[in-house]
């Protein structure tokens, strides 16, 4: 009874080390949700600020939140732009372009709730994402850990069911290390929750 009762233990033991890993670039192994990670997920969330009020930021256009002192604060060169084939919602492009190191930063409007990164289905194993506060809301930094730092996201929960993204991009490789483009993000978080604030 013993040997016969170890068995399927042992097969699903043996299927779970098996499916432990996925692959989410080539060459690098992340693992998949546990219980586990998926109580660590849901202690992140319950880490998250209320928010102070709603900004309801549907319809905005999110080229519209940074003035030029804002644009001046974050180096930004060119003239906003909407961009050409946005995935997720509305977008606009700013880029730093007239002296090296080169970046990009990306304001994206996304119709979903901020904890949609943590617990729902926009949860990515292969990305950290931490809990912060920016400007007194919700937050996310959401980026992946491994390889050279090439962007650093921060989601803003700024209305139920609304997200603000502010994405950071290295545009001259490894010019930049991962805290400093999460700072850039956030930076670039911060002025546009201000310009939303401005607005009502």
């Amino acid at each position: 009874m013993r040997t016969a009762s170890a068995k399927p233990v042992l097969a699903l033991a043996v299927a779970l080390g098996v499916a432990g890993c996925s692959s989410g670039d080539p060459g690098t192994a992340y693992p998949v949700q546990t219980a586990v990670s998926s109580l660590s997920q849901q202690a992140k969330a319950a880490a998250l600020p209320p928010r102070p009020s709603d900004l309801p930021i549907a319809g905005t256009d999110p080229c519209t939140l940074l003035g030029q002192a804002q644009l001046d604060q974050l180096k930004i060169t060119s003239v906003p732009r909407p961009a050409a084939d946005p995935q997720d919602g509305p977008t606009c492009v700013f880029d730093s372009n007239r002296a090296e190191p080169f970046h990009a930063l990306h304001l994206r409007v996304v119709g979903a709730d901020v904890q949609e990164w943590l617990t729902g289905k926009r949860r990515k194993n292969s990305m950290t994402t931490a809990p912060v506060s920016v400007e007194g809301y919700p937050a996310l930094t959401n980026y992946r850990a491994a390889g050279t730092p090439a962007d650093c996201e921060v989601l803003v929960g700024v209305a139920p069911g609304q997200t603000m993204a502010a994405q950071a991009f290295a545009v001259t490789a490894g010019a930049f290390s991962q805290p400093q483009l999460c700072g850039f993000a956030t930076q670039a978080a911060s002025l546009a929750v201000q310009g939303l604030k401005n607005r009502t």
